[in-house]
């Protein structure tokens, strides 16, 4: 599914004339894969773990009570999508009001410092009307896209919760910084039965 998404989203870029001069990716194998699609013109893959999505897992331990009693209540049921979604709201609810006093190995203040840090690294070399490419994940581009509104960092919940794979957003880095201009756009998957996934 997730090669699928990126090959349409490829060719969509293509068709549209939009040709980037670098290609960055996180380190972990879905966000390397997505990248892989943009090659094809000669650009090789440049791994930037700044990159890399939030360690659900380690934000689940140190903030779900939920998950706990879950783990803990045995062989029941799997939890369905919308069950787990609560959950790992939660998580993340605690996780971003608990800011540096959070147990995570990576607090969510550290988190989104990394993203934004990784995005000044893609932005710093470019010309003007040049283009790059990262592909991350839901988390990062939620904390980037609350960095770049100057919203509250709780705003990064229900954006991260809304994120589809190989959604579009767009920044545009110019003389005044930063600014964000789209924000999980899809329209590439219009007509694609079946593409437009998340978690």
């Amino acid at each position: 599914m997730g090669h699928r998404q990126a090959a349409v989203l490829a060719a969509d870029f293509e068709r549209r004339g939009i040709a980037a001069v670098r290609v960055v990716s996180g380190g972990l194998g879905r966000q390397r894969d997505t990248a892989m699609a943009f090659t094809a013109g000669g650009l090789t893959v440049e791994i930037d773990e700044g990159w890399n999505e939030y360690d659900s897992d380690d934000v689940l331990e140190h903030h779900s009570e939920a998950l706990a009693r879950v783990e803990s209540s045995g062989d029941g049921p799997a939890l369905t999508n919308r069950e787990f979604q609560k959950i790992m709201d939660g998580g993340l609810i605690g996780w971003v009001e608990a800011g540096e006093t959070s147990p995570t190995a990576e607090s969510f203040p550290s988190f989104r410092a990394r993203c934004r840090a990784a995005l000044d690294r893609l932005a710093e070399p470019l010309g003007p009307g040049e283009t790059a490419i990262a592909c991350t994940s839901g988390g990062v581009i939620a904390a980037l896209t609350l960095d770049l509104l100057g919203a509250p960092p709780a705003v990064m919940v229900p954006l991260n919760r809304v994120a589809v794979n190989t959604a579009v957003t767009r920044i545009v880095h110019g003389k005044s910084g930063a600014t964000l201009i789209a924000f999980n756009e899809i329209s590439h998957l219009d007509g694609e039965a079946g593409l437009r996934t998340g978690r």
